[in-house]
């Protein structure tokens, strides 16, 4: 996209309009890319490119990255949708997880074993085929909701893998991957999915190349530490990474995680997915995105 003719995307309608260009003060385009492939998400450069999520998409790109995430990506018009798809084709940007699905923080959905929340998440699933399609995307995020208090975690298990084997059936014939993602207790008390082990354990009882690991570091920080053994006991069936430090879930070296040492671990075992960059920034406006940059630059030094 031209700077000087650039397009403005508006999220809630979709509308497509030209605006004035934007000054980006003290952040050159920098083509050169990353060791891994990080991918942020709308909102965590909107001071640097204030025209629009086209234009935040632009400046991502200038900065070397090569990846987008959109928790709410399903929740765009169909015109955003396609907007967001066809620059990111033209630029050779891949696109990351969405959500796929309605998160129940409070109710047991996939673990109760009920029909109508089951049949509701495989619905949704469905439909998150035709977005993933639309938006060139591979990954989708699923949580499956709360403990089922009153049934023992073994049948809760065999509820959400049940679950999961259908999805996954819907997901296959279209090369797509539900990608689980464990939530720490502190931030998210109650939920049925938390550890790595857990989520190994539940991919491999679905048994599908359809059903992987999203391991969020910040989370599993959180939850049992031990980060990089976990990575490595846990990494035939981890499909994606998510990125957030501890505490604050603020961008790399902003807390006690050596992202460093993670980060070459990563890339050292031949990691080729994309790293999400799921969380805020530690300090406000341009100063601070531009923060968040020169720390994954650090990060990435190695």
């Amino acid at each position: 996209m031209d700077r000087r003719n650039a397009l403005k995307l508006t999220a809630a309608t979709g509308a497509l309009t030209f605006v004035n260009p934007v000054e980006i003060i003290g952040s050159p385009i920098v083509e050169e890319t990353f060791n891994l492939n990080y991918a942020p998400h709308f909102g965590m450069f909107s001071n640097s490119a204030s025209g629009g999520i086209l234009d935040e998409l632009q400046f991502m790109y200038d900065q070397g990255f090569r990846s987008l995430e959109d928790n709410g990506m399903k929740a765009r018009t169909i015109a955003s949708q396609d907007a967001i798809a066809s620059f990111m084709s033209k630029h050779d940007m891949t696109m990351g997880v969405f959500v796929a699905h309605t998160i129940y923080w409070n109710e047991p959905n996939l673990a109760s074993g009920k029909k109508e929340w089951r049949e509701e998440f495989l619905k949704e699933i469905e439909e998150s085929v035709e977005v993933a399609k639309r938006v060139n995307a591979k990954w989708m995020t699923v949580v499956p909701g709360h403990l089922d208090l009153r049934k023992d975690m073994g049948y809760q298990t065999a509820n959400v893998v049940e679950t999961l084997k259908q999805a996954a059936a819907i997901l296959e014939p279209h090369e797509l991957v539900m990608v689980l993602e464990p939530l720490n207790k502190r931030d998210h008390p109650g939920l049925f999915l938390r550890k790595a082990a857990q989520a190994y354990e539940v991919c491999k009882a679905v048994n599908s190349p359809s059903c992987k690991i999203l391991f969020d570091i910040y989370h599993q920080q959180i939850t049992e530490g031990n980060l990089i053994p976990n990575i490595d006991q846990s990494w035939d069936e981890i499909a994606y990474f998510q990125i957030g430090d501890n505490p604050g879930r603020k961008e790399p070296t902003t807390g006690e995680i050596n992202y460093k040492n993670v980060f070459s671990y990563i890339h050292q075992n031949g990691f080729k997915g994309i790293m999400g960059m799921e969380h805020g920034n530690s300090q406000q406006g341009k100063a601070g995105e531009l923060e968040v940059i020169k720390a994954y630059r650090v990060s990435d030094d190695f």
